[in-house]
């Protein structure tokens, strides 16, 4: 995989510290950052962005989710869903059915297209977790997603 944070100006910057976990929270903006720049060019060139990854990375995983379901898997509200919501329906990315036992409830799917932009998008990150979690070791990634764990947890 190409590299082109540098040319894409993701080098890290020499900040002062103000604090003693200043470090630990550039690495978290700057990895994630990192992480997501290759899927993020994909997406671009699909005419997507990162919101509606998040939606297809979702979805791929909870096939016939209700859209409120979503909105709480998120952590966002409706009005910041229905945007990029509506635009994966226009490009017949998502399917959206009403709920047989339910009527007031949509069901979202991907579609085959929204599958294989799904899949790459994630891919491009995968990949960089992948050489990342090689280089540090199998104590060194397990250390990541334990504090990454602890992070998550404050949800």
């Amino acid at each position: 995989m190409a590299k082109t944070s540098q040319a894409a100006g993701l080098h890290r910057a020499s900040l002062a510290k103000l604090h003693e976990l200043d470090t630990a929270l550039e690495l978290m903006y700057y990895g994630w950052r990192g992480m997501t720049l290759e899927a993020d060019t994909y997406l671009a060139k699909q005419g997507l962005s990162r919101p509606h990854h998040r939606i297809l990375y979702v979805v791929a995983r909870r096939p016939d989710i209700a859209i409120g379901a979503l909105i709480e898997i998120l952590g966002i509200s409706k009005q910041a869903l229905n945007r990029p919501l509506n635009l994966l329906l226009e490009r017949k990315l998502l399917t959206s059915k009403r709920a047989p036992e339910q009527h007031r409830s949509k069901l979202l799917r991907l579609t085959e297209a929204g599958r294989r932009i799904e899949q790459r998008a994630s891919d491009h990150e995968r990949q960089v977790m992948r050489e990342a979690f090689a280089r540090v070791g199998a104590s060194g990634a397990a250390g990541w997603i334990g504090v990454m764990e602890a992070i998550a947890d404050n949800n």
